[in-house]
């Protein structure tokens, strides 16, 4: 673990999950992302699109896709690539609509690229993302039982 104050340690259903944030790449989605953790806004929260091949999706309070934490963030595109165990933020049409929602990619998805805000990428764990219930939407689904800054842990 390289910067603890940069690394998130996920909880799931699956087991654990171990992520490098990338300030360098979306510093906005990054201090959000990190202040939602602190205030265990992702805890309990599920894994409500899955898509084999291709992503998890989770971090709507809701568990429908359309709820979130109520701030919209404006878009940090870069063109770091979109390869298995990217983090990204999700988002509506609009470049600028991503909020709490966030997906990580299974397999290199290089049609993302410059258009979604990486923000993290899975170091530890992706077999446990792997095992992630598929479906949109998941019936029964995995959920993010806790997150933690490992500054914190």
């Amino acid at each position: 673990m390289s910067d603890p104050e940069n690394t998130l340690v996920l909880e799931t259903t699956k087991g654990r999950v171990v992520v490098e944030l990338r300030p360098d790449l979306a510093p906005g989605h990054v201090a959000r992302v990190k202040e939602l953790v602190r205030q265990k806004f992702y805890d309990g929260v599920v894994f409500h699109r899955v898509i084999d091949g291709f992503m998890a999706q989770t971090g709507d309070p809701e568990g429908t896709g359309r709820g979130g934490s109520g701030k919209k963030l404006k878009a940090e595109f870069s063109k770091e690539k979109h390869v298995r165990g990217t983090v990204s933020a999700a988002r509506a049409m609009d470049p600028d609509s991503a909020d709490s929602q966030f997906f990580i990619v299974f397999e290199d998805a290089p049609w993302l690229d410059g258009q979604y805000s990486v923000w993290g990428k899975v170091t530890e764990g992706m077999e446990n993302v792997d095992k992630i219930k598929r479906g949109e939407p998941v019936i029964d689904p995995d959920k993010i039982v806790s997150i933690k800054v490992a500054a914190d842990a």
